[in-house]
């Protein structure tokens, strides 16, 4: 604590940052870790694993009709028409799902707490004054007919198939959050690797061992966000899965966005709602570097107590052994306020039609479980899971439930065994209706 202070203070005094800019040495230079360099200049350090597989053999894959219309009105309200297949909430279980009749399914999203209510209400009639008598109630007012402000309107196939350790077409991207490194997800590589997975870890510019450039420019999102981009197309096969954690997932939905083709599922761990990036004004991390090089020891307190469910010798060795919150303090600051993407909103990850996986740890003291909430009701295929016993790091505090948890969702594909009687019912129901019926959805969370 107290050399803390008094390198602060001679950061103060002398106007440079703190000494731990510059990367740290890799201790298992030659397991399975490379650097990359994705820009002059920029290095980062990813751990590739290929394990020895078999060659590829071709397998049936599964077509599913994503199709779906998104309006947004002029006073924030969003609606979104489901008019493909969508799956059963049954996936939740990660077992076998099905697929719903074909039908148009409306969601109106207007609050993370609020049920959907009715985009256009009924009014109601007015009432009769006893003294009407036989005369006719007047007729309801009309409802002025809203126009929306922006439409979207999606309509592809998209092929879903089970992805397993064997197949060399197959790929495993980990990216970690604000603070943390490849060394976070060591069980998870450690566990897809011995199956068969090619897995790619990188670390993040500043974090881990990866080069820790001085300007603050090099820490935002679309700074970041290419940086991955070269990873990707660097290691990509022709079916890749991405893994992100916290700030982590921003760059997973862009990779996904930009490479619905090459993207076959994702899974977000404790990623928030689908919001808009914006960084905050009033943080403690707009303080000096200097002031963050002081406090950095209460930092790290901090987040061990609102990171872990236990704050016990066990959590703390995962801290240290994940290099976790180990960066430098210009590093944080920038990162913290390099959070500006204004095109990741609702809208941007309704337009997403790969299979989601959320995981949230139900301790998480950064994210609240409302978020995951309104990112399971806003994404086409999103599948919610909450771990009871986990909090915001929870792919270290219960790794052999993780691991389980996306291995199921990494074999699992739509059960399509009813797909000719759904097809059959649903031309029936058009015939003999005219006026579309509004269907709810109401998402339920495994617990």
């Amino acid at each position: 604590m107290l050399t803390s202070i008094t390198e602060g203070i001679l950061c103060c005094l002398t106007g440079k940052a703190a000494s731990l800019v510059l990367p740290l040495e890799s201790s298992e230079p030659s397991n399975g870790f490379e650097f990359v360099e994705v820009k002059p200049g920029r290095v980062l350090r990813v751990r590739h694993i290929v394990p020895e597989r078999q060659p590829v053999v071709t397998e049936d894959q599964i077509s599913v009709h994503c199709k779906r219309k998104i309006t947004v009105y002029r006073n924030g309200q969003l609606v979104i028409e489901n008019l493909g297949d969508v799956l059963h909430s049954e996936i939740l279980q990660c077992q076998d799902g099905d697929l719903e009749p074909c039908s148009t399914v409306e969601v109106e999203l207007a609050d993370y707490k609020e049920l959907a209510s009715s985009p256009e209400p009924h009014p109601m009639p007015p009432r009769v004054p006893p003294h009407a008598g036989d005369q006719k109630p007047a007729p309801p007012p009309r409802r002025r007919r809203r126009k929306p402000k922006r439409t979207v309107l999606i309509d592809s196939k998209r092929a879903i198939s089970s992805c397993k350790g064997t197949q060399s077409d197959v790929a495993l991207f980990f990216v970690h959050g604000v603070g943390g490194s490849l060394d976070i997800w060591g069980s998870q590589l450690d566990f897809f690797s011995r199956l068969g997975y090619e897995v790619i870890a990188p670390d993040l510019a500043g974090h881990g061992a990866s080069k820790a450039p001085p300007i603050a420019a090099a820490y935002t999102f679309y700074a970041l966000a290419e940086d991955l981009r070269a990873i990707f197309k660097r290691y990509a096969r022709k079916r890749n899965i991405l893994i992100g954690h916290s700030y982590g997932v921003s760059f997973c939905t862009f990779l996904a966005h930009e490479y619905p083709d090459l993207v076959h599922k994702v899974v977000m761990i404790n990623g928030g709602g689908p919001t808009a990036l914006e960084p905050s004004l009033c943080s403690i991390f707009q303080l000096p570097s200097c002031v963050l090089h002081c406090l950095s020891p209460c930092l790290a307190w901090s987040f061990l107590k609102a990171g872990f469910a236990r704050q016990g010798a066990k959590e703390k060795q995962l801290l240290k052994q994940g290099n976790a919150f180990n960066v430098a303090p210009f590093v944080l600051r920038a990162m913290m306020s390099g959070q500006y993407w204004p095109e990741g909103d609702e809208v941007y990850h309704a337009e997403l039609t790969v299979p989601i996986l959320l995981v949230h740890g139900m301790c998480d003291k950064f994210v609240p479980m409302d978020e995951d909430q309104r990112m399971a009701e806003i994404l086409l295929f999103a599948f919610l899971k909450v771990i009871e016993e986990g909090s915001h790091m929870v792919m270290m505090e219960c790794p052999d439930t993780v691991n389980t948890l996306l291995h199921e969702f990494f074999l699992w594909e739509p059960d399509m065994s009813k797909t000719e009687s759904i097809k059959c019912d649903t031309e029936t129901k058009a015939t003999t209706n005219d006026i579309v019926q509004t269907l709810r959805v109401n998402k339920t969370v495994d617990k």
